[in-house]
C-alpha cells in the first residue's frame, strides 16, 4: 500500500489476527505508522488495517 492510494477506492486482500483471509473494498483515508485508516465500503464504517497484514491491493474496478 502506497501514499498514492490515499483518497482512492481499492480492494485489499487482508489477513486478520486469527489468520482468516478476507477481501475488502475500502476508501483509503490515511497511511501512517504502519496503519491504513480507511472507510470499509461493505461494512459501512471506518476501519484501521495493519499495513503488514495487507497481502494484496488492487484498484477498484467499479470506480475506474
Amino acid at each position: 500500500m502506497h501514499a498514492k492510494h490515499v483518497g482512492t477506492v481499492v480492494t485489499i486482500v487482508y489477513s486478520d489476527r486469527r489468520g482468516s483471509i478476507t477481501q475488502r473494498r475500502i476508501r483509503v483515508i490515511a497511511i501512517q505508522d504502519g496503519q491504513v485508516k480507511a472507510y470499509d465500503m461493505e461494512k459501512w464504517g471506518p476501519r484501521i488495517f495493519r499495513a503488514d497484514r495487507i497481502l494484496a491491493c488492487f484498484p477498484d474496478r467499479r470506480t475506474a
